[in-house]
């Protein structure tokens, strides 16, 4: 009867550790497809940048800092992992509000088609991404939770599962507004 009872301890713990296992997985398939997701809209901000910069230069010739600021923050962002894409996006971000903020000085600018449509894809585009990014943290949260998590942290560092970074706004200079003076 005791071999019995070992058995069924054994079993039970065995099945235990599987479906733990198998929930990490599945929590960790779901935060890389929640980045994936969000890597889709951040690249086609990415591909929007050049063409709103475009649109800028030809009425903001003065401002030239600020327009390559923010490609060079594109082409930087673009070559990065995932830390560094996090990191990066939000520095994106920043220079696309400085971008705007020089367009207010040109009336001729806001009054142009192009500009207004590029603008408009662009707001759509990060409506899109603020999506993405509360899916990906909230996945993020529910993984993370689940590795640090007693019993489950001793399966998730036995097989190799650690948390994953959230994206957050990194410094107190990117919550300050926009400050530009013209």
């Amino acid at each position: 009867m005791t071999v019995i009872i070992i058995i069924i301890v054994i079993v039970l713990l065995l099945l235990a550790l599987l479906l733990t296992y198998n929930r990490l997985v599945a929590l960790r398939n779901k935060v890389n497809e929640a980045f994936a997701t969000m890597d889709v809209f951040l690249k086609k901000r990415f591909d929007l940048i050049p063409r709103l910069v475009e649109a800028v230069k030809g009425y903001a010739r003065y401002e030239s800092d600020t327009l390559q600021q923010a490609t060079r923050l594109r082409t930087t962002a673009a070559g990065n992992d995932r830390h560094g894409l996090l990191d990066g996006e939000t520095r994106i971000g920043d220079a696309l509000k400085h971008v705007f903020v020089v367009a207010e000085a040109y009336p001729d600018l806001k009054a142009d088609n192009s500009f207004l449509k590029l603008q408009e894809q662009l707001a759509k585009m990060e409506d899109e991404i603020s999506l993405s990014r509360r899916y990906y943290n909230g996945s993020v949260r529910e993984y993370n939770n689940l590795c640090q998590m007693f019993p489950v942290s001793l399966v998730a560092s036995a097989f190799g599962f650690k948390p994953m970074p959230m994206f957050a706004v990194s410094s107190d200079e990117e919550r300050q507004a926009v400050n530009v003076n013209l």
